[in-house]
């Protein structure tokens, strides 16, 4: 790819140490005119799938650059570094599945690579901080438009690791879908596509937890488990402090509250399943 004057930083590092700086700073010593978008450093710690759905909702919508993820439980083990080349931009963190959905946003993977060329690394690679000493200065390197192929050896794309598919099972009376991330106004995003609401009336039952095993339609009339919700388009079609099951900006199905938090009304947290039924 040619010279981007762009890099983007994605992480679970937080804001009260010094990680994030670091990173600015290697990226600054090697490559002083490239430009930095934090995307977030607030993801929870070592949650690759919720890192995994920010960076993929996020990528589409920033400048063609380098977009370095960095979720790693696994720094410093046997787990891979890679780079991966896209039709709209270079992806850059561990290999555990951060990155190939953000890859897919960006047209799928055309190239990858594991990061092995001590050259392009810091002088010493810290066996618990990679995103310093590995992802920012590749990243640097590769701004300035260095040649991928010279990071490292190539590697098949088929074999990076991915994140199994999230649990969606649609039937007749609704769906059933897992919590895919919640975010900082309480909002709870569900792995269905928001195709899956056309097919409900205005009205609509939200069951959760309903983890197991996947429940059978639910009973139609007073006794029927749940929560009441309007099935609308935007947090106002529901009156304050209502329930709403909505499309979010991502196209998934969302469950609101018009005015408050929809996590703290359903008690779930990612990884649950919430049905939602006529």
């Amino acid at each position: 790819m040619p010279a981007t004057p762009w890099i983007s930083l994605t992480t679970d590092y937080g804001l009260s140490d010094g990680f994030v700086a670091a990173c600015h700073g290697v990226i600054a010593r090697i490559a002083p005119a490239a430009r930095v978008i934090d995307v977030t450093h607030l993801v929870p710690p070592a949650d690759v799938r919720h890192g995994a759905a920010v960076l993929a909702q996020t990528v589409a919508y920033l400048p063609v650059g380098v977009h370095v993820a960095v979720v790693d439980p696994g720094v410093g083990t046997a787990r891979r570094g890679v780079a991966l080349a896209t039709p709209d931009g270079l992806l850059v963190g561990p290999d555990n599945g951060l990155l190939p959905d953000a890859a897919e946003a960006l047209g799928g993977v055309t190239g990858a690579i594991e990061l092995t060329n001590p050259a392009w690394l810091a002088r010493r690679v810290s066996g618990t901080f990679h995103g310093r000493d590995v992802f920012a200065p590749v990243a640097a390197r590769l701004a300035l438009g260095a040649p991928l192929v010279e990071a490292g050896p190539a590697i098949d794309p088929a074999e990076l690791v991915r994140l199994p598919e999230p649990i969606v099972a649609a039937d007749p009376a609704g769906f059933t879908a897992e919590v895919l991330t919640v975010d900082h106004f309480g909002n709870v995003q569900l792995a269905a596509t928001a195709e899956l609401l056309e097919q409900l009336p205005a009205m609509v039952r939200v069951t959760a937890p309903a983890n197991a095993p996947l429940p059978a339609p639910e009973p139609v009339g007073d006794g029927a488990p749940g929560r009441t919700a309007v099935r609308g388009r935007t947090f106002g079609d529901a009156r304050p402090g209502e329930l709403v099951v909505h499309p979010d900006s991502a196209d998934r199905v969302a469950v609101s509250v018009n005015g408050g938090r929809a996590v703290d009304r359903l008690g779930v947290r990612p990884g649950d399943l919430v049905r939602i039924s006529g």
